[in-house]
């Protein structure tokens, strides 16, 4: 006889939602936090959590086993939802359609953690008008061994920026080890303007601080800060406000006064002292909707840019190529225009699983195999690339040896692990098997 499901019932504004499993640990590593935990987490801070997502159609990232399970991407709205949730459908860059949840309340909210949706993934733009964005979003994505301190002046440079073209950034950690700078914007321009105007934000930084920031999209051309210019790519997400993070810690996305950014800790804001700063002192960004920002400073700048020669930064690997687009093809695998042959970075792929520890554990194994090799590593010679797959993402570990001497240079082997969820169906879909040979990083 099938043991009947537990389930809490929580009346929110009227309406009612059941939690399923409550008691389910969805974090149970460094610290101990149910599923019903994290639902009570989002009602506490519910009004800030619901101003980043309101009116916005969602992505759900889904981690129905917690934390330390894989998640994947439900992009469709659940055909069994409550008939108060709204949904609007959007279009994507594949020509594609979906269905995608809009929540609006805190009851809807609490409804999409209950799904297993630890963090939240709207999309830029308001149910109204789905192909303008309302909102510019700078990624400050730290390199392997960069300094917490130098993403924060990173970001001092980037409000600098801003508000010489008349724009207001607003900062909060990004709940793992970077930063975002969201700008609130007129719905006026459409996606690939609004990624053409952070295209040339980013570069402009990176020229204002060369030492510090980056706005390369290969990996083996960044170091310090990478500004993710491709976050304002159409289809593309990322986690709003007093969301909660998949670390050991539950660590929450945490908006901030920029007051707060020159002494900011990341770890200091979790699901447990979030709540109690948010009681404290509110919201930081209650008032990012207040004054839309114009766009059109960052155009000219990017028009600018583009008279003085610079092409098109590479876009995602899944969108169709653009017009005035650089190569998209990684430096390493470029011809050389005087041999016309390829010249390539000596980079081996050690690890591909869609665990990511094991791919770790796949590192540190082919480290103690190759000691001389693995003394000469910088930092940022490991290369620990997140793969999108189909549905949910998986971790590939690559290794330049570029700082090491050639006659100590590993041959490339079978990786350990070799699990890379997408080779069947990419042989399936190009119609030839590929054995060990990884596809193209999401870099």
């Amino acid at each position: 006889m099938r043991k009947e499901e537990s389930a809490e019932l929580l009346s929110i504004d009227g309406r009612e939602v059941r939690v399923t499993h409550p008691d389910k640990l969805y974090f149970s590593k460094q610290t101990k936090v149910s599923k019903l935990d994290l639902v009570r987490y989002y009602l506490s801070v519910g009004a800030g959590a619901l101003a980043g997502i309101r009116d916005r159609p969602i992505v759900l990232k889904r981690f129905v086993n917690g934390a330390e399970g894989e998640a994947f991407y439900q992009k469709r709205a659940p055909a069994e939802r409550p008939a108060w949730l709204r949904t609007v459908v959007l279009s994507f860059p594949s020509g594609r359609t979906a269905e995608e949840i809009v929540v609006d309340d805190a009851a809807g909210l609490a409804w999409i953690v209950n799904l297993g949706c630890i963090e939240l993934h709207p999309h830029p733009v308001r149910s109204a008008d789905l192909e303008h964005p309302d909102e510019l979003r700078v990624d400050l994505d730290p390199g392997p061994g960069v300094k917490w301190a130098d993403v924060r002046l990173v970001a001092l440079e980037v409000k600098a920026l801003l508000e010489e073209m008349g724009l207001q950034g607003w900062p909060k950690t990004s709940g793992s080890r970077g930063m975002h700078v969201n700008v609130r914007i007129q719905p006026r321009w459409t996606f690939a303007e609004v990624r053409r105007a952070a295209v040339a934000l980013s570069r402009a930084v990176e020229r204002r601080v060369p030492a510090l920031a980056s706005s390369k999209w290969w990996k083996e051309e960044r170091h310090g800060v990478f500004l993710d210019y491709n976050q304002n790519a159409k289809d593309r997400t990322t986690c709003s406000a007093y969301s909660v993070r998949p670390l050991p810690d539950a660590r929450v996305s945490t908006p901030l006064d920029w007051h707060e950014v020159p002494d900011c800790e990341p770890a200091e804001f979790t699901i447990f002292t979030v709540p109690k700063r948010f009681e404290r002192l509110g919201d930081p960004h209650a008032g990012m909707d207040s004054e839309p920002g114009s766009l059109e400073p960052l155009l000219e700048l990017a028009a600018r840019d583009e008279s003085a020669g610079l092409a098109d930064a590479p876009w995602p690997p899944h969108f169709r190529k653009m017009e005035g687009e650089a190569p998209r093809v990684a430096p390493s695998r470029t011809k050389s225009a005087t041999t016309k042959q390829r010249t390539k970075m000596p980079l081996v792929v050690v690890a591909n699983s869609p665990d990511k520890e094991a791919a770790l554990a796949g590192l540190e194994r082919w480290k103690s195999k190759n000691p001389e090799a693995a003394e000469q590593l910088a930092v940022d010679d490991v290369l620990v690339d997140s793969m999108r797959g189909r549905s949910s993402t998986w971790t590939r570990i690559r290794v330049n040896l570029r700082h090491v001497p050639e006659a100590l240079r590993p041959a490339q082997e079978t990786p350990d692990p070799d699990d890379d969820p997408t080779r069947e169906w990419r042989a399936k879909f190009i119609g030839r098997p590929r054995k060990s040979r990884p596809t193209p990083a999401a870099e």
